[in-house]
């Protein structure tokens, strides 16, 4: 088992991306924390899976710390971070509002600002007993190149990407890796969200036009899974990962490789 002995924190996790990361953490021997607003999540159901869940707001200051105290208390390190959570708006910049724009960059930016700031003392602990000492960002392919309608949620991939390489920076010294994946069209309900037409998705077309659409797109001729990017994760949070810091890590079924012919 690739994480035996370690204690992992995933915040988004009752998500579909978090679930998979979550389960995929168990599977190899970690003790897991799994962060979110409910134990509900995105999926609206429950799950009993071994792992330890927090109630945590990672917009919320006070919540961070005190997730962190409660880790610290039990176990005194954390190995692994997997900032997960994250929001979509599907507008332009003229369609959203301050507010909303506001609260994506509160989720997608400034909470993996406030879990990181505060879990880096019990990262250290792990990176001094010995450890390869993880933490993991999800930026996105939308960092790089823009899908359309997509405005705030690009601009805050942006920024976890040239927040993730100044942590890397900033932190590699101490024995902690810092990376950030950045997936490209995921079978999760942020996509399916994509698919019913909620902003750039197709103007309201029906899923079995679009799933087909999305596929063919893709070099690939598919799209991603949930399983697809935990299988990342696990190796980056590993210790076979201990020379990997600092990168953005595309898992888009090479998607971003092409020049793009087609906008759904």
């Amino acid at each position: 088992m690739m994480l035996e002995g370690k204690n992992a924190l995933v915040t988004g996790a009752r998500g579909g991306i978090g679930r998979a990361i979550v389960a995929r953490f168990l599977k190899e021997g970690a003790k897991v924390y799994a962060a979110d607003l409910s134990p509900e999540g995105s999926l609206h159901t429950p799950q009993d899976d071994g792992s330890r869940f927090l109630k945590l707001d990672v917009t919320s200051e006070p919540d961070a710390v005190a997730a962190m105290k409660q880790i610290g208390d039990e176990d005194g390190k954390l190995d692994i971070l997997v900032n997960a959570a994250g929001i979509e708006i599907e507008k332009t910049i003229e369609e959203t509002s301050l507010e909303e724009w506001n609260r994506s960059f509160a989720v997608n930016v400034t909470g993996t600002f406030l879990t990181s700031k505060y879990a880096l003392p019990l990262l250290r602990q792990a990176a001094q007993s010995g450890s390869s000492a993880s933490l993991i960002n999800f930026g996105s392919y939308d960092g790089f190149i823009a899908d359309p309608g997509l405005a705030a949620y690009c601009a805050t991939k942006g920024a976890v990407h040239a927040l993730t390489r100044a942590m890397a920076c900033d932190h590699g010294p101490e024995g902690i890796r810092v990376n950030a994946i950045c997936p490209g069209y995921i079978d999760t309900p942020m996509l399916q969200s994509f698919f019913n037409g909620d902003g750039s998705g197709g103007d309201g077309g029906n899923i079995e036009t679009l799933q087909q659409a999305v596929r063919d797109v893709h070099p690939m001729r598919t799209y991603g899974t949930p399983a697809d990017i935990a299988n990342l994760v696990n190796w980056l949070a590993s210790d076979e990962a201990r020379y990997a810091s600092g990168q953005l890590w595309v898992l888009d079924g090479g998607l971003s490789a092409q020049v793009q012919q087609m906008r759904l």
